[in-house]
């Protein structure tokens, strides 16, 4: 697994848990903050996971308000939270990361979203986020 694919399931896990806590991702950011300082290990992980869940903090209204624009016959809240997490990374990585192509993002989130959430998650995912990519262009 790459660097980067850690990073991407880091930033994951804390997007899911401050949604089903209902936390602001400030505050998960500040407690994983802490607990990467305990476990040095873990650290080459942190700086790309930090940098999403910031990113996704700055740009949420706007993510967001893509999701419901994109996500056929979705409502944001409608959406199981582990689909809304990995759809929120997948978007900041096209819009907001040039350093990563829109194929790879668009993978990324697909490869999570099948082996984490339902069957149907993986092609929803694949066409939500290919519609964004396309509003790049």
């Amino acid at each position: 697994m790459s660097a980067r694919t850690k990073a991407r399931k880091r930033a994951l896990d804390l997007l899911y848990g401050a949604d089903l806590r209902e936390i602001s991702l400030n505050t998960a950011l500040a407690v994983e903050a802490g607990r990467d300082l305990k476990e040095p290990q873990r650290s080459s992980s942190w700086q790309y996971a930090r940098e999403i869940v910031e990113g996704i903090a700055e740009h949420g209204d706007e993510i967001d308000e893509l999701i419901e624009t994109y996500a056929q016959g979705w409502t944001i809240n409608r959406m199981p939270v582990i689909d809304r997490a990995i759809v929120r990374i997948g978007i900041w990585e096209i819009l907001f990361n040039d350093d990563v192509p829109d194929g790879v993002a668009i993978s990324e989130a697909v490869d999570a979203a099948k082996s984490l959430s339902t069957e149907d998650s993986g092609s929803f995912v694949n066409g939500l986020l290919g519609r964004i990519a396309q509003t790049r262009s």
